[in-house]
């Protein structure tokens, strides 16, 4: 924790030096960086970043490890632009707003069922004032999830060694594989993304939800669109966080389940690192609302006793079950009509 600390203070004051160089130069790079946003009967969640980079290149068959690696550089070096004003619209609402220290913007637009529109809804980000020496008009397009009346649960998915093959246990390799990978060399394990799209069954909602950082935004947005999962909304974290910490997975799954409900859910993972304990304070939170979990089991040491410490005190009226393959997953789903 306290290195962490460390690291967050020298951030803060790499970035103060940096704001006060540059503060009277007008970035060359401007843009604004929307992130999937969501929506519903209690509004709808638009994030984003504003940074003075240009955007990084997309994947292609055949390139050289060299290329990758260049791209995953480009998204984590960012000249971040603090203080942007905005205006965020979505139908007829819109919320003013600005970027903070690292360029993040968070807004909870309140919004009415004619505003939005399923499966997608598309709202603005707009720059509401000149921006040292950026002139309006600024505007980049937003796209926000609206589940459809006919949906019948959501699915809140983790992605990293849930859904992609990452190795997080074993660190040397997931930042080997997160530096020289692409969207389009990267793996998904068997028969996931086609169990995924049998769960959303064309209208149910996914919410990806995972503690990679916003960098990977868009290779993650592009790794789901080319190994065809049911695109959704992909809640990622800060990198360093604050002196608060970082944003916890609890809140974001919070999130998706005040803004949709009326939807029950499921609840996919892994057991490589916490989501057992996560969901089970989730399923504990909302009584009645979550239909299933699933963990798949990639555990370098199966028998630690972690998993099992939540799921032997797990009560009879939400399954539970821990998963060896997607075919177990399938299976169970299957036997209590989720699919």
């Amino acid at each position: 924790m306290e290195v962490r600390r460390v690291v967050v203070a020298l951030e803060r004051a790499w970035d103060e030096a940096r704001v006060r160089r540059e503060r009277s130069r007008t970035p060359e790079h401007f843009r604004i960086e929307p992130y999937l946003g969501h929506g519903g009967p209690a509004g709808a969640v638009v994030r984003g970043r504003v940074l003075d980079n240009p955007i990084a290149s997309e994947a292609v068959d055949g390139e050289g490890v060299g290329a990758a690696v260049r791209r995953t550089l480009r998204h984590f070096l960012t000249r971040e632009l603090r203080s942007v004003p905005l205006t965020v619209s979505v139908g007829d609402a819109s919320v003013d707003t600005e970027t903070d220290a690292d360029g993040y913007f968070l807004v909870r637009v309140p919004t009415t069922p004619g505003d939005l529109s399923a499966p997608w809804t598309r709202g603005s980000i707009e720059l509401r004032e000149d921006y040292r020496g950026v002139t309006r008009p600024r505007t980049e397009p937003v796209e926000i999830r609206v589940p459809a009346p006919g949906a019948r649960f959501g699915i809140v998915s983790d992605v990293d060694d849930t859904i992609l093959q990452t190795g997080v246990q074993r660190v040397g390799r997931m930042l080997v594989q997160t530096f020289t990978g692409s969207s389009l060399t990267r793996t998904p394990f068997p028969g996931a993304a086609e169990l995924y799209r049998d769960l959303a069954a064309g209208v149910n909602p996914v919410f990806y939800v995972s503690s990679s950082p916003w960098n990977l935004h868009a290779f993650l947005v592009a790794f789901l669109r080319h190994h065809h999962f049911p695109l959704g909304p992909v809640l990622l974290r800060d990198l360093l966080g604050t002196w608060a910490g970082r944003e916890q997975k609890h809140d974001r799954i919070r999130e998706v389940l005040e803004l949709h409900p009326d939807l029950s859910f499921v609840l996919v993972g892994d057991s490589g690192e916490h989501d057992p304990e996560i969901y089970a304070d989730i399923v504990r939170e909302h009584a009645g609302r979550i239909l299933a979990v699933y963990i798949r089991e990639v555990r370098l040491d199966p028998g630690d006793g972690r998993v099992e410490a939540v799921s032997d005190a797990w009560g009879s009226d939400v399954p539970f079950v821990l998963a060896a393959d997607t075919d177990a997953v399938r299976r169970h789903a299957r036997g209590i009509g989720l699919l």
